[in-house]
């Protein structure tokens, strides 16, 4: 797996500014930033936290190493002053936000980094790159489980992104309701399901289809997925039930119009007596191929490409703003871009059924809570150290419960409003 290490992802103008900060006094200034989208994807009525169970390990470790700091003081890219701040890096603030698996929506603070100038804004790059990232993956896995209707989907896109997005999308997407991955890193690092199948190449190593079939059986047992669509998949679902009997475990289907294949693979497989033989395809599906197979006999999903690029918005649109300067609020004004001032905390409303109706973010200090609101944020570093976190099982069955509370027009695939509306009170 790749050496990269968390302080090599410090941007070029991040340095600037911490250089000129710290000549001119500003750097310990007490300051607080935010992590929000000023808008969702289009098509999009919800976002999902994700990435923050990883984040906070990988700030508790930012480090900028002898090697790392001989780097920026040779090509001159930081002084002396500079070099010497690097290399006695510890970040000692502090960390809130929205849970992981928790929902968010335009203007939603979902990560809040207070602390000195210039040691939270050395995070920004860093805490971009997750967040951004596996929330967009979240997002579109989530919308992929819905569209799946209770049945099974695998994780199956490392072939697809670079190798270790690949791992934090596989627990992107487990944590959004996928039951399995392909992706061995995933199963190791995070205790996620591993599940897969062998490929047409094993299929054509061998002389014919059955001796394929028959090594594979041989090695793994009936309990195992044939990959039928090689050559022709009538003849392939034949060869598979003769080799391995009508306990084989499941077919998987790669190829070809998934519905009217999945249709007549079924009968079939019924006529020769494997009744109980589950049908996967894969092959580029998203929700939208998902929602469209609702009707067809398929048991399990198999989902890759856009799984792992957030199914046409890789990124989740987070932005990371300071809105606050030794208690004083301060705000962006930039034409379409502008911010809203102070520190804020959000509150969830939801009717006594439990059904969320709008998301209230006010200032710091002033939440007038309700009977059945939820306070988002929540801890995950004090004074540098990590609160305890939930996990990643957990998080996963909160995001369930949470996409349980929004309205039914909440979880339609069509674009739309936000599943609930989002009120944004200032500051007097």
């Amino acid at each position: 797996m790749s050496t990269l290490r968390p302080a090599l992802l410090t941007d070029h103008y991040e340095l600037t500014m911490i250089s000129a900060a710290l000549r001119d006094g500003t750097a310990h200034r007490r300051c607080v930033f935010e992590v929000f989208t000023r808008r969702l994807p289009a098509g999009r009525r919800y976002g999902v936290v994700a990435g923050t169970g990883r984040l906070v390990e990988l700030i508790r470790n930012f480090r900028f190493d002898a090697e790392e700091v001989d780097f920026l003081r040779r090509t001159g890219l930081v002084d002396e002053r500079t070099a010497a701040w690097l290399a006695g890096y510890r970040f000692t603030g502090d960390v809130d936000g929205y849970a992981e698996g928790d929902l968010f929506f335009p203007s939603s603070p979902i990560l809040t980094v207070s602390g000195g100038f210039a040691e939270c804004v050395v995070l920004e790059t860093l805490v971009l790159s997750v967040l951004n990232h596996d929330s967009a993956v979240a997002a579109a896995a989530a919308r992929m489980v819905t569209a799946a209707r209770g049945r099974t989907l695998i994780e199956m896109g490392s072939r697809r992104a670079h190798e270790e997005a690949a791992v934090a999308a596989a627990r992107a997407a487990y944590l959004a309701g996928f039951r399995f991955t392909s992706n061995l890193a995933a199963g190791q690092r995070y205790g996620i399901p591993t599940a897969g199948t062998s490929a047409h190449a094993f299929t054509l190593l061998h002389d014919d289809e059955r001796a394929a079939f028959a090594s594979q059986v041989a090695t793994l047992g009936k309990d195992t997925t044939l990959l039928v669509d090689t050559y022709d998949i009538n003849e392939g679902i034949r060869n598979a039930i003769a080799v391995a009997g009508t306990g084989l475990r499941a077919v998987r289907i790669d190829s070809g119009d998934l519905a009217v294949i999945a249709q007549r693979s079924r009968e079939l497989l019924d006529s020769l007596g494997a009744t109980e033989t589950k049908i996967i395809v894969s092959g580029d599906l998203d929700e939208y191929a998902i929602a469209a197979l609702a009707a067809e006999p398929v048991d399990m999903y198999g989902a890759g490409t856009a799984v792992v690029t957030g199914s046409g918005a890789p990124t989740a649109g987070l932005v990371y703003k300071l809105v606050e300067v030794d208690g004083r609020a301060v705000v962006k004004r930039s034409e379409r871009k502008a911010t809203i001032g102070g520190r804020k905390v959000a509150v969830r409303r939801h009717k006594p059924t439990g059904t969320a109706t709008e998301e209230v973010i006010v200032p710091q200090g002033v939440p007038d809570r309700q009977p059945n609101d939820r306070l988002l944020q929540r801890s995950y570093l004090v004074a540098g150290e990590p609160i305890d976190l939930p996990t990643l099982d957990e998080s996963r069955e909160h995001l369930r419960q949470c996409l349980i509370s929004i309205p039914w027009e909440g979880l339609k695939l069509s674009g739309g409003d936000p599943a609930i509306p989002v009120t944004v009170v200032p500051a007097e």
